[in-house]
């Protein structure tokens, strides 16, 4: 399939790099699901999975992934909690140093 690009017109090349930028694209996409296969495939062979292989944890059991629920609350801005892990915010800091006491600010 010869194609003449010295007599095709700006927009047919145009629209030829658009379809030829797809296919790419599309191409690429089947390599990787290939080597994807091709990879679990070997990893099997050998009594694994991929993700075993690559040190990926599975998902943990129940599905909640998540941060932890607030345990305290602002009490001048009810929008600001915090979980109690990590550092202060700021708000909890200044509370704490006027003298509020943390178990004021429990929710």
């Amino acid at each position: 399939m010869a194609i003449k690009l010295d007599q095709m017109t700006r927009a047919e090349l145009e629209d030829l790099r658009i379809d030829i930028d797809k296919a790419i694209v599309e191409l690429r996409k089947k390599e990787k699901k290939d080597a994807l296969e091709a990879a679990q495939k070997a990893a099997a062979e050998f009594g694994f999975s991929l993700d075993e292989l690559t040190g990926k944890k599975a998902p943990r059991a129940g599905g909640k992934t998540g941060s932890a629920e607030p345990k305290f609350m602002n009490p001048d801005n009810p929008t600001q909690t915090w979980t109690g892990k990590g550092r202060q915010p700021n708000w909890f800091k200044s509370a704490i140093d006027a003298g509020k006491n943390s178990d004021d600010m429990l929710i």
